[in-house]
């Protein structure tokens, strides 16, 4: 797939206030810090298009942005910033929880891990919390430019048997570097696909 135009639409805080229009939305979404501006940017070719930050936490609404006039790619806030605060942290939840549950033009999030990292807990929790509402998700190990192809390798390993503990079933995985444009062809291509065939 060809990224031709790539609009910001609208940012809020409200699922119900999201676009109506009932194209498909391929969500993204990972840890504070992971990533994830800069592979939406990558993606797109649009280098401003969400704002990079080296302040973790920085996206704090749902963002939408129409691709090609045919789908959104949706930018959700980071999850677990300490430094956000007790309250904080719990608005976050609320936002992307309500957008999780009920936003019916969801069709895919892509939830993004840091490939340096091994398995954290607050990661693992939210996979299954996915798991228990049905959410179709795939993951997207970022930064795989820091790190050696044996060691990504060693990593991916350690995720696939931790996540086997309590699924019998692995989502598909992507591994990306912005740097390198890494895993740009393969996420659009996954989305086309769906897009194909829906």
């Amino acid at each position: 797939m060809n990224i031709k135009n790539a609009t910001f639409i609208i940012s809020n805080t409200d699922v119900n206030r999201c676009p109506q229009d009932g194209k498909p939305e391929y969500a993204f979404i990972g840890r504070s810090n992971v990533g994830k501006s800069s592979l939406i940017n990558m993606l797109t070719g649009k280098k401003g298009l969400a704002m990079t930050s080296s302040t973790p936490g920085k996206t704090q609404l749902i963002n939408h942005f129409l691709i090609n006039d045919e789908w959104y790619l949706v930018d959700l806030p980071g999850y677990g910033y300490a430094q956000r605060g007790k309250k904080g942290r719990e608005n976050i939840r609320k936002i992307i929880d309500n957008y999780l549950e009920k936003r019916v033009a969801l069709t895919c999030l892509f939830l993004l891990l840091d490939c340096r990292l091994e398995p954290q807990a607050i990661d693992l929790e939210f996979i299954n919390r996915l798991g228990e509402k049905g959410i179709p998700f795939v993951l997207v190990f970022t930064k795989t430019d820091k790190i050696s192809a044996s060691r990504l390798n060693e990593n991916r390993k350690v995720y696939q048997t931790k996540l086997l503990e309590s699924w019998e079933e692995l989502p598909p995985v992507f591994f990306t570097s912005s740097e390198h444009k890494k895993g740009k062809e393969e996420i659009l291509d996954y989305i086309e696909t769906i897009n194909r065939s829906m």
